[in-house]
């Protein structure tokens, strides 16, 4: 049986997520696990998972690109290692790579080190361009969300709503609610 995943990190990324189901629907999977979670958090990832336990012997687990299914080299030689405990291989579509071969397992390895080192190497280059903007006064880091909302969580619990419900109409955290909330008490107590 041939049985896909698919993944993207965030929920805008619509048009890569359909990519992904169109191109594993192509190829003849029988079955699609697909979510729409980050790769950092691994334990969050729970059709991974279940895709995984639903492979039998013979079956290939396939994936459209390598980054849709692990991050890091030692994450991928562990989904690797229970792919291959169940009696089953790995297809990345994008690189032709079937595990069902040395060849292939080799490539995998090779292709997963290459990966790992670039996500590294652009991580340090963003850190570097981070400092460097730092030094030059240029760097303001990501805009405060909950702050620019200030006006609408005091307004929204003057009408009696509380803060868990002000924070998922808002987007913001509920911890960010009690802060805004907090400094107007403190701020109507010190006049």
């Amino acid at each position: 049986m041939l049985i896909g995943y698919a993944r993207t990190s965030t929920l805008d990324q619509k048009a890569g997520y359909e990519g992904q189901l169109r191109d594993l629907e192509r190829v003849g999977c029988e079955k699609v696990f697909k979510e729409q979670v980050s790769s950092v958090d691994v334990r969050k990832r729970q059709e991974l998972e279940s895709a995984i336990d639903q492979l039998r012997g013979g079956d290939t687990l396939i994936v459209t690109k390598l980054d849709r299914l692990a991050r890091s080299v030692t994450h991928l030689l562990e989904v690797l290692q229970r792919v291959q405990d169940k009696r089953a291989s790995l297809r990345i579509l994008d690189t032709n790579i079937d595990t069902s071969t040395p060849t292939g397992k080799l490539m995998l390895t090779v292709l997963g080190s290459v990966a790992a080192f670039e996500r590294e190497i652009m991580l340090e280059r963003q850190r570097e361009g981070i400092a460097k903007a730092k030094a030059a006064g240029k760097y303001k880091g990501r805009k405060p969300t909950a702050r620019a909302k200030a006006d609408e969580v005091k307004r929204l619990r003057k009408e009696g709503i509380g803060a868990t419900e002000i924070a998922n109409r808002l987007g913001i955290g509920r911890a960010s609610v009690y802060r805004i909330l907090g400094a107007t008490e403190s701020a109507t107590e010190g006049a």
